[in-house]
């Protein structure tokens, strides 16, 4: 038997911790983008999803049905038949590699995401890159990339994370309403230099995908 996934709560915002159930349901192609395009762009029916994603309202449908199985996406009950509209249901979703440890197909699914992700973050950052000529200057300047070296521990690595974390959520809500805001994506990936050197206990890091 599978537990239910367990709900998380950031500030105003909902999320959903992954269990074995969740994550490999959510492992799938379509199933990620359908979430993730719920959670940016707000509620839409099958089919808008079908036309923005390329596929078709069938394939769609069923998709997000197998993501309301798990608590990820909701029918707002706002619509009919094939005119049902969908939102997401949490904010966010986070996860820890090692409650998958030891099993198998969990832990297959859980490599596959994580690639889709990187993969994801790609496609997303190389859209901004063609075009951010067409933004002003301070935006181009604000938006961007960087990358840093620290010499930590596992339990240091986390506590920085979490402190990052806490300046996104302070973040998060502070340009509403001015109308010169915009909606940013911020990502952070750490990942170790010293791949040869693996300590013997794996060090636990939770991610979220938006």
């Amino acid at each position: 038997m599978t537990s239910s996934p367990t709900p998380e709560a950031s500030g105003d915002l909902t999320g959903l911790r992954l269990d074995a159930s969740s994550l490999r349901v959510l492992a799938h192609p379509l199933r990620s983008r359908l979430l993730s395009r719920l959670r940016v762009g707000g509620p839409a029916t099958a089919t808008d999803l079908a036309a923005a994603l390329g596929t078709n309202s069938g394939a769609t449908s069923y998709h997000l049905r197998k993501l309301e199985s798990v608590g990820l996406v909701a029918d707002t009950g706002q619509g009919e038949g094939k005119r049902r509209l969908w939102r997401a249901a949490t904010d966010f979703h986070s996860y820890y590699p090692s409650d998958f440890e030891g099993d198998e197909d969990s832990e297959t699914a859980l490599n596959w995401l994580s690639r889709d992700y990187v993969r994801h973050f790609s496609e997303q950052a190389e859209r901004w890159l063609d075009a951010s000529p067409t933004w002003p200057a301070d935006w181009q300047d604000a938006c961007g990339s960087s990358d840093d070296m620290v010499l930590v521990t596992a339990e240091q690595l986390q506590e920085m994370r979490d402190e990052i974390g806490e300046v996104v959520r302070r973040y998060r809500r502070v340009g509403q309403g001015n109308p010169e805001a915009k909606r940013i994506a911020v990502y952070l990936f750490a990942y170790a230099l010293d791949l040869d050197k693996a300590p013997q206990q794996k060090a636990a890091q939770t991610r979220r995908q938006p």
